[in-house]
């Protein structure tokens, strides 16, 4: 794509804010202009159309892409987004431990556990943790809790949270990033415990060392967003 214009700003219109490419206005992939009711979120967008380079795509412009993909996949969707959310937290990464050896293991138990103790005691809900390959069976009643919790979240935290817990792979910690309980370094960090694990053992895979960085650019996007719709 190519930069077109030489100035972004916000601009307040009917209670909602736009934000301007010179005289256009950035629109969503419908073409209906974005509008987001937060202001802070809007003087954050137009400042990444405003470091848009040259030529540029539309993963250059993240908070404009979750702010859409709120707008027009999660708001007429929101009741399969959130059992798709929910789903993760069923086979969270978290309940998943190696079965050795025992170092893996032990430092699974003291990096994972504390998380599983946060998420039953902010949220009620505990979740069976299991060994090797054999999936998990959580409680009949896990995935309505699940669900429950996500009932409330607005449309820009379910699209941040559509983000968070499919890169991390793990509910609890897309969740807990999402509260502020984790920093998105930590959480990254927490996620990847077996690649890092191995990369201790056997050395540094420059492809997964690659991916682990593309997946903490877009945890701290998301952690981002969030943030700019609470400010």
């Amino acid at each position: 794509m190519k930069r077109f214009w030489s100035h972004a700003a916000p601009l307040e219109e009917a209670g909602l804010y736009i934000v301007q490419l010179d005289k256009r206005v950035v629109k969503m992939p419908s073409g209906a202009p974005l509008a987001v009711p937060y202001r802070a979120l809007a003087e954050a967008i137009a400042q990444e159309w405003e470091e848009a380079a040259k030529d540029f795509s539309p993963n250059d412009l993240p908070l404009t892409q979750l702010a859409c993909t709120a707008r027009e996949r999660i708001a007429p969707h929101r009741a399969n987004i959130i059992a798709q959310l929910a789903a993760y937290g069923l086979n969270d990464l978290l309940c998943y431990r190696a079965e050795g050896p025992e170092l893996l293991v032990s430092r699974q138990h003291a990096e994972w556990d504390p998380w599983l103790r946060w998420f039953n005691a902010a949220h009620g809900i505990g979740l069976i943790t299991t060994s090797g390959l054999m999936p998990v069976n959580q409680l009949p009643w896990t995935k309505t809790k699940l669900e429950a919790l996500l009932t409330n979240r607005t449309n820009d935290e379910l699209a941040a949270l559509g983000v968070l817990v499919p890169v991390l792979g793990s509910f609890v910690l897309g969740l807990a990033a999402a509260e502020g309980a984790l920093d998105p370094e930590a959480a990254c960090t927490t996620a990847a415990l077996d690649e890092l694990w191995q990369a201790e053992q056997w050395g540094k895979d420059e492809a997964e060392a690659a991916k682990h960085a593309a997946h903490m650019a877009e945890v701290v996007d998301a952690v981002r967003f969030i943030r700019l719709t609470c400010a």
